[in-house]
């Protein structure tokens, strides 16, 4: 099992900062998914800014998710 999600910072410039339960950090770019439709809320930056950490990955107040291995696998190290 790849590691999990235990720490984020949502930035304004739609990217997360992520830290892993491995205590590796990295920088996930939100851009690509926003036209995605299930993500379009996201394109409100106060919207997007409260992402927040739940059952090792990062979700949004309308359960809007990302799969926590693809955030380890695509986000790029600090």
């Amino acid at each position: 099992m790849l590691p999990r999600v235990s720490h984020i910072l949502a930035n304004d410039d739609y990217t997360i900062k992520i830290t892993f339960s491995n205590n590796e950090k990295k920088v996930y770019d939100c851009t690509k998914i926003l036209k995605i439709e299930i993500f379009n809320e996201l394109q409100d930056i106060n919207y997007f800014k409260q992402a927040r950490v739940k059952d090792g990955t990062i979700v949004w107040p309308h359960e809007q998710d990302i799969c926590p291995d693809t955030l380890y696998l695509d986000a790029k190290e600090i």
